[in-house]
């Protein structure tokens, strides 16, 4: 009887794995999507004339109240666990997560375009994963293929994100790519001063250091705090309060008058707009569903694993931007692109057979000696 019920055990253990499998890269995929459509919706809301720390505000009160009632549902005792330890390392969450990389990467966005910013989205995989091995939260041996693969991967990801930024090429004469040229109208550009290319890129490029050591910390929170509710809600919280503190600063600096870093009491109001719609779609989706989605990936795959999937992001939002806000689209770009989801499959390749050795050697340890940790 016992040698059944090991069995079935087992089987049961089987199938938990193969439907994770195929859970989380889709979960992973999903929040691509979330990213692209919140993108576009904030290029399109920030040229309107909505401040960045506004939207940001605004942006985590609405993931917060979205997630909230479930960490009342699925995770009620959890909150007992709370403690100044816990929430310190939620606090240094929302830093990092929210005011820094969120806020950062809005206002460059702002100052360039989702084409151009979301090639800096790519650096993010890189960077965690220098960070992670640095630290020790990622293994990486140089000895095996997957290991190297893995390094190859995340050098390809980064060697098509600077030939998407560095090398233009041959424009693409694509008609159907260019409606929005049409008819004599222009490109959407920013409100606050254009292509603000040299700003707009020092702010994308300390976001995605910010997003790094988000991941990473992520990781941390995880082992502390092993709650996918009551932590994003709670980072949201945190997120949202000090963002609201970097706006009072704002105000404080450069005082109410308006500008490209003014903020007026007329920006905290919102109407029935692609302002309202970007921030209620944000909030649930980009924050609400996707740290849900991120923290749960993380605590089983590591700090490296989302943001290699940031490169699907790439393409689509080349695609679209096109389209909707009349980007030309360049050889370099598309060349790059193909470089990059290359180097996310290899890393992923890479990965995926590091994970099957570790299960491998699982099998091998004695009874009772489970660890299921990070792999």
């Amino acid at each position: 009887m016992a040698g059944g019920g090991d069995m079935e055990a087992t089987r049961d253990a089987g199938r938990r794995g193969r439907a994770e499998r195929v859970a989380l890269p889709a979960g992973m995929v999903l929040v691509q999507v979330f990213t692209v459509v919140t993108m576009l919706m904030s290029k399109v809301a920030l040229n309107a004339g909505m401040h960045p720390l506004v939207l940001l505000v605004y942006r985590n009160v609405v993931a917060a109240a979205a997630v909230a009632p479930l960490a009342l549902i699925f995770e009620r005792d959890l909150w007992k666990k709370l403690n100044l330890a816990v929430l310190g390392w939620i606090f240094i969450n929302a830093t990092f997560g929210v005011l820094l990389a969120m806020g950062l990467y809005y206002f460059g966005l702002r100052a360039t375009n989702a084409a151009y910013a979301v090639d800096f989205l790519n650096l993010i995989p890189v960077a965690t994963f220098l960070i992670a091995v640095a630290l020790r939260a990622e293994r990486l041996s140089l000895a095996c293929w997957p290991g190297r693969t893995k390094l190859l991967g995340a050098a390809a990801g980064v060697a098509g994100t600077m030939v998407v930024s560095l090398c233009k090429g041959t424009h693409l004469l694509l008609p159907h790519l260019r409606v929005s040229h049409s008819h004599g109208t222009k490109p959407v550009t920013s409100v606050h001063g254009g292509q603000n290319m040299v700003v707009g890129t020092l702010f994308l490029v300390s976001s995605c250091v910010s997003y790094a050591l988000w991941f990473v910390v992520q990781a941390r929170v995880a082992l502390v705090f092993p709650s996918r509710y009551w932590t994003t809600t709670l980072t949201c919280v945190a997120g949202s309060v000090q963002s609201a503190i970097a706006a009072a600063v704002v105000v404080a600096l450069t005082g109410t008058g308006a500008g490209s870093w003014g903020l007026t009491s007329e920006a905290w109001r919102l109407r029935w707009d692609m302002q309202l719609a970007t921030v209620v779609y944000s909030g649930v989706f980009n924050t609400g569903v996707t740290f849900v989605l991120v923290s749960w990936a993380v605590a089983r795959r590591g700090p490296v694993y989302p943001p290699m999937f940031n490169s699907l992001s790439l393409v689509a939002t080349t695609v679209v931007d096109a389209l909707v806000l009349g980007t030309d689209v360049y050889l370099g770009g598309v060349l790059g692109a193909a470089l990059v989801v290359l180097g996310l499959y290899a890393f992923l390749w890479g990965k995926g057979k590091e994970l099957a050795a570790a299960k491998a050697r699982e099998l091998d340890r004695p009874p009772g000696d489970d660890d299921d940790g990070i792999a």
